[in-house]
């Protein structure tokens, strides 16, 4: 595919990295000459210094023959106009970052009349991130999954736990109704099999419908306890995004805002929350204000190096759920972030979306996967296929399969039911399916399948 990029920042780079791996024609696209130098020269793709919402430039890159035309600068307007631009040029896709909180209110007109494919926010994926998972208290991380009909929850498992020390094979006899999917122990990540043994500290993720996962946590004596109060410090663009999220779960939510100004938007804004306008990076100031007391924490300031500080100090508190906003996940190397159990990303969470989508694009030229996550640490990467009529893996059943190492067939949907297949089960055509790997790169099922 030839895709085009304008905007080198956190987003662009991260974008670089992931489709510069796979067989696209990259070509990245911004004002900044020593940024694109450096990135040419970090990866495979190609640069050119110019403002992309300029006619000049686009025909320059050659925009009539993109495939897909990426517009995630800093400005709202510049990637609006980069995308209409591109699109009458000739690409065949756009897409376009937007974060101002009123364009992300009509979305889908300026969809419709400026032709933009998609339209994204790195705020507002971050606040549905984080209300996903602030419910529940032991769990890390929940992605929802065929149209929320199952979840894939991500626990760390304790040392009192039940499960310390136990084989999979064991596992899926006595919780028949979940799926240990993903075993992520120290920085190694793996799609365990049926030999596997559970040990104390590793982090699972395990799939299964909301029904089957509650009673789960029941059996091992863990109920996922819901979060009634959270704490939250920086009233940004993701706070403005996710109040009104956790007004609609009934949590009583305090936000603590430095910014007197900001701090008074959110106090009109939205009732329901107490807002503080004071240095919630000060100490004192949280335990005034009660950090202890609180079921969840939620560090949200503009600066990585603070969230980490007041994530680490939120969990030595005791604090039962905490959450830490980055963009730099690398800086958790230099410290012990053990604690920091559940940290957020926006630009990741941003550069999956654009992912997702370029790959349904392949789907539209002959494959056939229709959603992709990222989870692990974007180590492992969660699809849905639909079977078509005419695949190679029809007529077989998964234990006659030869599947490459580290791949999963987690779940099938076949007429509105979900399975959680064993080895006797086929695939038949029109199901939908879900897998899970650490491979990267797969467009269609057959994929699945070792040559």
């Amino acid at each position: 595919m030839n895709i085009i990029i304008v905007g080198a920042g956190k987003v662009g780079e991260a974008l670089c990295q992931e489709l510069s791996q796979v067989d696209h024609n990259v070509t990245l696209v911004d004002t900044d000459e020593m940024v694109i130098d450096n990135l040419i020269n970090k990866y495979d793709v190609n640069g050119l210094v110019g403002n992309g919402a300029n006619v000049a430039t686009l025909q320059e890159v050659a925009v009539e023959y993109a495939d897909i035309f990426i517009a995630t600068t800093d400005s709202d307007e510049v990637n609006i106009i980069a995308c209409t631009l591109a699109k009458k040029l000739g690409a065949k896709h756009t897409i376009s970052r937007v974060r101002n909180p009123e364009y992300s209110q009509q979305f889908e007109i300026m969809k419709s009349q400026l032709g933009i494919s998609l339209m994204i926010n790195p705020e507002l994926s971050a606040a549905r991130e984080i209300a996903r998972t602030v419910r529940y208290a032991s769990s890390l991380s929940v992605q929802p999954l065929a149209n929320t009909r199952v979840s894939l929850v991500e626990m760390e498992i304790q040392s009192d736990s039940i499960l310390v020390n136990m084989p999979l094979h064991d596992f899926r006899q006595r919780f028949g109704s979940v799926l240990v999917c993903i075993i992520k122990r120290g920085e190694k990540v793996f799609i365990p099999s049926g030999n596997d043994v559970l040990m104390n500290g590793d982090k699972i993720y395990f799939a299964g419908q909301s029904k089957d996962t509650a009673k789960f946590n029941r059996q091992i004596k863990q109920p996922d306890r819901l979060i009634k109060s959270v704490m939250l410090v920086g009233g940004g663009k993701i706070t403005h995004y996710l109040l009104p999220l956790l007004e609609h779960n009934h949590m009583e939510v305090k936000v603590i805002e430095l910014d007197e100004n900001r701090a008074e938007c959110l106090a009109h804004d939205y009732k329901h929350a107490r807002v503080i306008h004071s240095d919630g990076t000060n100490p004192d100031v949280l335990q005034e204000q009660g950090l202890s007391e609180y079921d969840a924490f939620i560090a949200l300031t503009g600066v990585d190096e603070e969230n980490l500080i007041l994530g680490l100090y939120a969990s030595k508190q005791g604090v039962k759920k905490v959450i830490t906003k980055l963009s730099r996940v690398n800086l958790l190397k230099v410290v012990d972030s053990h604690a920091l159990k559940t940290i957020v990303t926006p630009k990741q969470l941003v550069a999956n979306e654009i992912i997702q989508f370029v790959r349904s694009r392949a789907n539209a030229q002959g494959s056939n996967i229709e959603a992709l996550y990222r989870v692990a640490d974007a180590k492992v990467e969660v699809l849905l296929f639909k079977v078509a009529d005419n695949c190679q893996v029809l007529n077989m059943s998964l234990q006659q399969m030869s599947l490459k190492k580290n791949v999963l067939i987690t779940c099938i949907i076949r007429k509105g039911k979900i399975m959680f297949p064993n080895g006797q089960d086929m695939l038949q055509p029109e199901d939908r399916v879900i897998v899970m790997t650490t491979h990267t790169g797969f467009t269609d099922i057959e994929h699945i399948l070792e040559k």
